[in-house]
């Protein structure tokens, strides 16, 4: 008789405890996943600027690297494109850029202290040599290949970034040189919905050279499209690039049967996707 009396009361007693229990805990959300270490870019642009200076002569560049980011925050990577001899490159067709540095977030800021090579293979700036860097103060002609190195430094606040580049040696073999700086300030404002604006100021201080020094700016819009950015933007400078009157900016063509103001405004289309 207790055995099913207690038997009884534990058919009705079970469900009520089952029911006044607390729930278990939900699952935690998964965690954001971890951006890949390495990744890759691709582009391709209707001219190429650097600094708002043509590098292609105002021809479409193909433009592609990869970059690796440690949890750390130390990076590597490469970047290349293609280039027009008659910008400063005698003999070459190809720039090859080499990275490194350290970045690391305060919240919604941030730093980023690194160095920058910049390579030309094949070019040879030998006396007399077409585009062959020239110092217009001393008249004074780079010989050797054509490369650059920098140290930066710059720091950013939430879509706002200022970068200090300098040149360790002489500015894109340019003779005497050395110690040039270029300073940096650019914003990338997410609008929304796949959009976004940029801007950018930017000021060399070519060190030793008259009427090399210059001012450049760009203003442009974006738009990703499944992962491929197309963008449009306005690029000028104020550099001195008046042909008639011979002035640093002035570029020739490869073959040297035209020439053209290398620091003109222009608007540039670009496609790039990363991987």
């Amino acid at each position: 008789m207790k055995k099913i009396v207690l038997a009884t009361l534990l058919a009705f007693a079970v469900p009520a405890i089952a029911q006044t229990a607390p729930a278990a805990p939900e699952a935690a959300p998964a965690a954001a996943e971890a951006p890949p270490p390495l990744t890759t870019n691709i582009g391709l642009v209707s001219d190429y600027r650097f600094r708002g200076i043509d590098q292609t002569y105002g021809k479409p560049a193909l433009q592609g690297g990869f970059d690796y980011a440690h949890a750390s925050g130390f990076y590597v990577g490469n970047w290349n494109s293609n280039i027009q001899a008659g910008a400063g490159y005698p003999g070459g067709n190809l720039e090859m850029d080499f990275y490194g540095g350290y970045k690391h977030a305060f919240g919604d800021f941030g730093i980023d202290v690194g160095a920058y090579y910049y390579y030309y293979p094949g070019t040879d700036s030998a006396a007399g040599r077409i585009g062959a860097p020239v110092n217009n103060r001393t008249g004074k002609v780079a010989t050797g290949h054509v490369d650059n190195t920098e140290l930066y430094i710059g720091g950013s606040w939430k879509f706002l970034s200022l970068k200090y580049s300098q040149s360790v040696g002489d500015y894109f073999s340019t003779p005497g040189t050395r110690n040039s700086g270029y300073l940096d300030l650019s914003a990338n404002y997410d609008l929304g919905d796949g959009w976004g604006l940029n801007g950018h100021v930017g000021h060399l201080n070519f060190r030793n050279m008259s009427d090399a020094n210059y001012t450049d700016w760009k203003l442009g819009v974006t738009k990703d499209l499944s992962g491929w950015v197309v963008g449009l933007s306005y690029v000028d400078t104020n550099a001195s690039g008046n042909c008639s009157k011979g002035e640093f900016y002035c570029f020739s063509n490869s073959g040297g049967t035209s020439t053209r103001d290398a620091g003109k405004g222009v608007a540039v289309v670009s496609v790039s996707r990363t991987f």
